[in-house]
């Protein structure tokens, strides 16, 4: 996989958004991408740009709501493929040690 990249996709509303963040992740089951969701969006791994950004499409048009903000953020290295995991790999060789999680 050659592009990752960071999406948050959010209705613009009072209250919960777990609902609608949910239906923005749904939507990326229908498309030939990997992704992990975490507290602060979800990461995706695809093949290309363009596989990714209509998995994007579908996560920010699947959201209801008067308004929808979405934050993408991507990598897309051209010269070797890379894992989201072998980046954090890396960091933790650095660290020498696992990375902390929950």
């Amino acid at each position: 996989m050659a592009v990752i990249a960071l999406l948050s996709v959010a209705p613009v509303i009072e209250g919960s958004m777990a609902s609608e963040v949910a239906k923005a992740v749904a939507a990326l089951d229908d498309h030939p991408v990997d992704y992990e969701t975490n507290p602060m969006g979800t990461v995706i791994e695809a093949d290309d740009i363009d596989t990714l950004l209509a998995a994007v499409s579908a996560a920010h048009k699947a959201v209801d709501g008067d308004r929808v903000s979405t934050f993408l953020k991507i990598d897309d290295k051209r010269t070797r493929d890379q894992r989201a995991a072998e980046k954090v790999e890396a960091v933790e060789r650095e660290l020498g040690r696992e990375a902390r999680s929950r």
